[in-house]
């Protein structure tokens, strides 16, 4: 199963088509995959402009972002992995088969789905595996 963590699902650039909701459950049906849109795990705007600035401010491109914020970090933590039921969600997820948390950002130090990942291991012994286009798999 993909576990689609983002808030909005659309993405500009032709690089990123296959990534736009509709074309992306397609395909994932296709290949037989279940796919699951976990909005509740989703930064909220306000956070991801947040990120946007200290990226501004440090000149960093989106796309280049190596990591996040210390205060993004903090915030969506508290703001949003505090107040969601990842029990529940970890509980409702295929237990004979692998689920996989989707965003778009290349490296997941530089994206919330870090977060989530290292929350699941740290409350329920989830392993976890990052999955990077053209690259070894990395623990």
């Amino acid at each position: 199963m993909v576990a689609d963590v983002r808030q909005r699902r659309g993405v500009r650039g032709h690089e990123y088509a296959w990534a736009n909701s509709l074309r992306l459950q397609a395909a994932l049906a296709q290949a037989g995959i279940q796919y699951r849109h976990l909005r509740e795990l989703a930064p909220t705007t306000e956070l991801r402009q947040l990120q946007y600035q200290e990226d501004d401010r440090l000149r960093v491109e989106k796309r280049s972002r190596v990591e996040l914020t210390e205060g993004y970090r903090r915030r969506y933590l508290h703001e949003v992995l505090d107040q969601a039921d990842l029990g529940a969600i970890l509980e409702s997820l295929p237990e004979d088969a692998t689920s996989a948390l989707l965003c778009v950002e290349r490296d997941a130090r530089a994206c919330h789905r870090s977060l989530i990942a290292a929350r699941l291991q740290a409350r329920y012994g989830v392993p976890i595996l990052n999955l990077v286009p053209g690259s070894r798999r990395q623990r």
